[in-house]
Formats: C-alpha cells, sequence, structure tokens
C-alpha cells in the first residue's frame, strides 16, 4: 500500500493536534481505549466537546500547557493509503524540530487559525517548506466555525499567504487552501455544509488524491550501497549484488553505470528484489543489483549511469540547521554523514545567518546558537559524491554529529 508522509506546522493554539485527532477520529481510525479516554478526560475538564489533541499530545507538559513540545508521529489508513503524520511543534524555540518533522515528508499542512490571520510564525513554517523542497503544502485555514465561516475572511487569508508565496525560491510547489473547523469536523473529513461558498476537496479528499508521481523529487538516478550480498552458498556460491535504495529515477537492466568514488564502469546485469528479477528498478525502490564485470564495489560506493555524474569535492556550501545547544562556530571540527558516508568535516566560514521569517539575513555572525539557520562552507578530510539540493533531495542533504557526544548536532543542504 501506498504510505505517504506528512509534517504539520502552525502556531500556538492553532489546532495542528485537534485537526489529527479529528482526522483519526472520522476515518474510524482511534482505538476504542484511546477513544474512551479522550471522552473521560474531556468530561473531567467540563468540555462540551471531545479534545481529540489528546489523541496526539502524549507528554505530560503537552497535556498540562495544550501544546506541543516533541514530534509525535501518528499512524492511520484509509482502504487506499497509509498515512504517517509528523506532529511538530509551532513554537520558534523548537524550530529544530519542524525541519526534523519536514525532512522526510512528501506534503505538508500549514494550518493558520482563521481569527488571526498570517502571522510571523506563518511565514517560518512556510519557509521550512520550501528550504526542504517539499512538494504538496495544504494551507488549512482553522477555526472557520469561530469566525461564522466567513467567506471574506478565508479569502482575506488566502490573499495574504499568495503574497508570502511571492517570496519563495522554490517553485515547483503546490498550495492548497481549505477552509476547516478541526473541531468541528467541517471539511476535514467531510464536507461541511457551512462552507457552500468553497467548491474544492476536503482535506482527506486531497491527501487521498495526491499521486506519488507528483509528490516525490525528481533527479538524477543515485544508487548508494548499503550492503554487498555474498551468500557464498552451493546454489549462489559466486553470487555477489548490491542491496541499497534507489533515489530520484530509475535504473534498468543493460543501463551503463560508474562506480563511485573508483570511477570503474559496468553494466547493469540483474535487478533483484527477493527472489523476484525485474528489468526495471523504479525510483524509491529497495533492490539489489549485480553488474557484468567483476569490479571493486563496497558499502558507502555509489552507482551512477554514465554521464550523470554527481559533484566530487572535498569542499561545499550549504545551508545549515543548528539543533545542538553547544554553538556551532568557524574552526569547529564534526563528523558530516553523507548517506552512509562519515567523513570529517572542519567549519571553513559562516557566510550569513538566515532568518527563517523571511526578514532578510544576518552577517559578520561569529556562532550559531540551537535553532538558527545559516549559510556555511565546510572543508572535508576526503571527497563525497553529492549533488545540489535543489536538484537531489536525498544526494544533496547531510546530518552534523558532534563526535564528543555523537549527537546529531544539524543538518545541511548543499547549496
Amino acid at each position: 500500500m501506498e504510505v505517504l508522509k506528512i509534517a504539520t506546522a502552525g502556531s500556538v493554539d492553532d489546532g495542528k493536534s485537534t485537526l489529527i485527532g479529528r482526522l483519526l477520529y472520522d476515518t474510524k481510525s482511534m482505538t476504542d481505549d484511546k477513544l474512551e479516554a479522550i471522552e473521560r478526560t474531556s468530561k473531567q475538564k467540563g468540555y462540551d466537546y471531545l479534545d481529540f489533541s489528546l489523541a496526539t499530545d502524549g507528554l505530560v507538559a503537552e497535556r498540562e500547557q495544550g501544546i506541543t513540545i516533541d514530534v509525535a508521529h501518528i499512524y492511520f489508513s484509509t482502504p487506499s493509503k497509509s498515512y504517517i503524520i509528523a506532529d511538530t511543534p509551532g513554537h520558534v524555540e523548537y524550530t529544530r524540530n519542524m525541519v526534523t518533522g519536514a525532512s522526510t515528508s512528501q506534503a505538508s499542512i500549514i494550518l493558520i487559525d482563521a481569527r488571526k490571520g498570517v502571522i510571523e510564525q506563518t511565514h517560518r513554517h512556510f519557509f521550512i517548506n520550501n528550504l526542504l523542497r517539499v512538494k504538496d503544502v495544504i494551507v488549512a485555514i482553522n477555526k472557520m466555525d469561530l469566525v461564522d465561516f466567513s467567506e471574506e475572511t478565508y479569502n482575506k487569508i488566502k490573499s495574504d499567504f499568495e503574497e508570502l508565496m511571492g517570496k519563495r525560491d522554490y517553485q515547483d510547489q503546490t498550495i492548497t487552501f481549505i477552509p476547516v473547523s478541526a473541531l468541528k469536523g467541517d471539511n476535514v473529513v467531510n464536507r461541511s455544509e457551512n462552507t457552500p461558498w468553497y467548491e474544492g476537496q476536503t482535506l482527506l479528499e486531497h491527501l487521498e488524491a495526491l499521486d506519488q508521481k507528483d509528490i516525490y523529487n525528481t533527479g538524477t538516478p543515485r544508487f548508494p550501497v548499503q550492503y554487498v550480498i555474498r551468500p557464498k552458498t552451493e546454489d549462489f556460491h559466486d553470487f555477489r549484488g548490491f542491496a541499497g535504495k534507489v533515489y530520484g529515477g530509475e535504473l534498468n537492466v543493460g543501463d551503463e553505470v560508474v562506480v563511485l568514488p573508483s570511477m570503474t564502469r559496468s553494466k547493469i546485469k540483474d535487478i533483484y528484489f527477493y527472489n523476484e528479477q525485474y528489468k526495471t528498478a523504479p525510483r524509491r525502490s529497495s533492490v539489489t543489483i549485480t553488474l557484468e564485470d567483476e569490479v571493486n564495489v563496497s558499502r558507502g560506493d555509489m552507482l551512477v549511469k554514465v554521464g550523470d555524474l554527481p559533484t566530487v569535492d572535498k569542499q561545499l556550501t550549504a545551508t545549515v540547521s543548528w539543533m545542538d545547544s553547544a554553538n556551532f562556530v568557524p574552526g569547529g571540527k564534526y563528523v558530516l554523514q553523507h548517506g552512509v558516508n562519515k567523513v570529517l568535516a572542519k567549519v571553513d566560514a559562516i557566510e550569513h545567518k538566515i532568518h527563517p521569517d523571511y526578514s532578510g539575513i544576518e552577517e559578520n555572525v561569529t556562532a550559531l546558537q540551537m535553532n538558527d539557520i545559516a549559510k556555511v562552507k565546510l572543508r572535508l578530510n576526503k571527497p563525497i559524491f553529492y549533488d545540489r539540493f535543489k536538484d537531489h533531495r536525498t544526494n544533496g542533504s547531510f546530518i552534523i554529529i558532534d563526535s564528543r557526544t555523537n549527537n546529531t548536532a544539524g543538518v545541511g543542504f548543499i547549496d
């Protein structure tokens, strides 16, 4: 079954957790004990409605304050699709959590409180979706029940957001506006009678209609080798296969490929998925590939088509989102993990800090603190084979690891 990963974003009290709870409830994806707990807790709090935010806010502090602090992943299914929703916090001090939630998502839901409209945090949420090249963005204008389902209010917010869209640098993005009431269920799963002026799809209808070919970023084929398979059994005595996942495009039997970093050439002989053989390995498929020639291929190497080589270099410029409590400073040394490869990296310079509310940049920055986003230059101890993030979402990204603590300290997107 097709799996769709979705990130949510919104300011405090915009209703993200309530929206997800409503999706679970109206699709009958909530377990009986969970529903009973929500009914019981809502009654204890004196609510005359079900507090669906309790379905996602798992931390005690989240429930006490009515806010989202950590990223929660929620799973549910319909007859046609499985969904993984990353419920991310909206506070500015949790920018790193928003980046984490959106980094693996193919679609995003940005919530806007109909009473407040487009605010500074909306700029941040859209900036992160733009930075991470999320192709399908749903702008859910929530709490329409509190503005009497006003079409005028909806159109004003839509107009303000379209003005914000003019600041983005990633144009290959579909933006869809939907007026909803997460609390009441209007236009979430079921169409609302309160918005006769809205002729579009409900939130779930839109998600169900999304096609994989429209939401996954395309690029040139990249096949990083994760494991070399040598069974050494009687039946497969001479078998030598290379297991991994295909990114960006498809690979076919007979394609002439280059092995990086050795630059050795060969042709794809067979493509296996378990015990089945295929002529084509589509993008995002996990397969085992064999080559016609006995060439040396190891974990961390990459197979690419002849004529489609990535950049091979020991220096790079990238946009970094810093996530660690220890500052990121020029001269600092870290471990950079790009795919399955790990190399040592030194910070050459911080070019400038980027304000994620589209208010500009800040130069002469001496250090990055937690949640900062900046353009930086890095020098590596050995070359990696990479693409620009704007051209290849997978091969153009990396994580930064603090070698002293082994913490993931930051994430980078190569320019």
